[in-house]
């Protein structure tokens, strides 16, 4: 199963809340009704790119926007499902057409399979790579920031907790926080094939 997807928000260098999405968006809002006034930067964990919520109106209404709302009676629940083109061959759109639910809940199921088989070392370089984005965000002017970076993508985590020892210590810790899954997610595809051999 699948843990909750968390968010981090940061106010300048300073990390004020890493949690789910509601969480996260309650405690940022308390923040920005406070009126300060460092810039505002919310990061997606899983990806570590940025994203945008707006905070305008009640604590009520942030979260009515942000979150999926259930509907009632008939009609779909609104699931935040974003529409895109796919482009597949006729055989596999005669194959998707009879498969139960339709088209778009049998490609979500096939997604979703997928990603529960998915290998530990692409986890890893998926977890990598979104200490990356958030690195380039947060520390692209911080000392070191270069040197770093080849740390992080030769592996090698304790070089790179040497370069990053003097940055602010909430870009620090988030930073050394999402090396750690990397890591975790490495060892697990190391102890797999050791196994294997």
């Amino acid at each position: 199963m699948e843990t909750e997807r968390t968010y981090t928000a940061f106010l300048g260098l300073e990390r004020i809340v890493t949690g789910g999405l509601r969480e996260m968006l309650l405690r940022t809002k308390e923040e920005v009704d406070r009126g300060r006034q460092e810039p505002l930067l919310i990061f997606d964990d899983f990806t570590g790119q940025q994203v945008d919520f707006d905070f305008g109106g009640t604590p009520d209404q942030v979260l009515e926007r942000a979150l999926p709302q259930p509907t009632s009676g008939r009609g779909r629940p609104k699931l935040g499902v974003v529409s895109r083109e796919v482009s597949l061959l006729p055989r596999h759109w005669e194959w998707l057409e009879d498969q139960p639910n339709g088209a778009s809940a049998a490609l979500r199921r096939l997604v979703d399979e997928a990603r529960k088989r998915e290998p530990a070392l692409e986890r890893a370089r998926r977890a990598r790579d979104a200490a990356s984005r958030f690195m380039w965000s947060m520390a692209g002017n911080l000392p070191d920031f270069e040197e770093a970076t080849r740390a992080l993508f030769a592996g090698d985590g304790e070089r790179l907790r040497e370069l990053i020892r003097p940055w602010p210590g909430d870009v620090r810790d988030h930073v050394d926080r999402m090396v750690k899954v990397s890591e975790s997610h490495a060892r697990d595809h190391h102890s797999a094939t050791s196994e294997g051999a």
